[in-house]
């Protein structure tokens, strides 16, 4: 019954949204004769959305560290190996019959959503994305890495990925996936233009002065 739920709920999630649908409406789909299924094996919505990426997380860690062991064996500098390292690992669950479309609809809006759901392992050090990110950060400009230029391309490759598995499945994926590479290497290699650094000036300078402010009135 766990497992007939996940699948239930993968469908029901990517179709409708994660906010859109009901617990009864998944224990309904499901097939459950108890209509406390969904609760006695996850609790809550919460849980069940767990549950759904915690079944495809091993195969996408897998994956990416295997890409990003490649990349510091080779000792490699070029920003379009770590774009593929986002990109391939999860455009993989394209071709998953298991699941592997709605899973990619659900992690878009995840990770577009005003508050994602705080992955319970994102301090993880051990993290593929994590790694990612501190194997990226030397290769950028410090400008791109001041103005969250890896948290960008983590959503915009997760967005396409989600628009491409909406309509799944395809004959073949691999001119979408390598134009997202591409796509995705540009995003992380783009220069900071003067007006954005200027603009980003002006908004650390007022951040700043809100802070001696805040600071100034906590005084006794």
């Amino acid at each position: 019954m766990r497992e007939r739920i996940i699948t239930a709920a993968e469908q029901l999630l990517a179709t409708h949204g994660v906010a859109a649908v009901s617990l009864r409406e998944i224990n309904r789909a499901a097939g459950a004769k108890s209509a406390s299924a969904v609760q006695y094996h996850f609790q809550d919505r919460k849980g069940v959305l767990r549950a759904v990426l915690a079944k495809h997380r091993p195969d996408i860690e897998a994956r990416r560290h295997a890409v990003l062991d490649h990349c510091e064996a080779t000792g490699t500098t070029e920003l379009r190996e770590f774009a593929a390292a986002l990109v391939r690992p999860l455009a993989a669950k394209l071709s998953d019959p298991d699941g592997g479309p709605q899973y990619l609809q659900i992690n878009a809006e995840l990770a577009n959503a005003p508050r994602p759901l705080v992955d319970p392992n994102a301090s993880n050090p051990q993290d593929s994305i994590q790694r990612w990110r501190a194997l990226v950060e030397p290769l950028l400009d410090p400008d791109s890495v001041r103005l969250h230029r890896r948290f960008t391309a983590i959503r915009f490759s997760a967005a396409e990925l989600g628009r491409r598995a909406a309509t799944a499945p395809h004959t073949d994926d691999r001119l979408f996936v390598e134009h997202l590479v591409d796509l995705t290497t540009a995003l992380l290699a783009a220069p900071v233009s003067p007006d954005t650094l200027r603009l980003a000036a002006d908004r650390d300078a007022a951040v700043e002065q809100r802070s001696r402010t805040r600071s100034r009135r906590s005084r006794p």
